[in-house]
């Protein structure tokens, strides 16, 4: 009985980590160096997340337009500092990405 328990457990506990996107995507902010540029609820260089997640409410398919703008990066939509191109970082990456911002309020 112990040996099948303890593999439980750890499924059980990767199941309850699996509901914390926001940890892992807080991550992936700081390994592709999103922090450098963006914050929470404050202007850095780029807009904050929360003003992200405010211009793309209610827009269709906004995961798949903030995805796009952060592999082709640009310039104009927040002044006048460009966003560099991010095509380095994986898809599923930038959409774990995309959908956390979103998330923001």
């Amino acid at each position: 009985m112990t040996k099948t328990f303890f593999p439980l457990a750890l499924m059980s506990l990767a199941v309850i980590g699996a509901g914390q996107p926001a940890h892992a995507s807080e991550a992936l902010a700081q390994k592709y160096a999103c922090i450098g540029c963006h914050q929470a609820n404050a202007r850095l260089v780029g807009p904050s997340w929360q003003e992200v997640a405010a211009k793309y409410k209610g827009t269709p398919n906004n995961v798949q337009q903030l995805v796009a703008s952060i592999k082709a990066g640009g310039s104009g939509k927040w002044g006048a500092v460009p966003m560099p191109p991010q095509p380095q970082v994986p898809d599923a990456d930038v959409t774990a990405l995309a959908k956390w911002i979103l998330s923001q309020k």
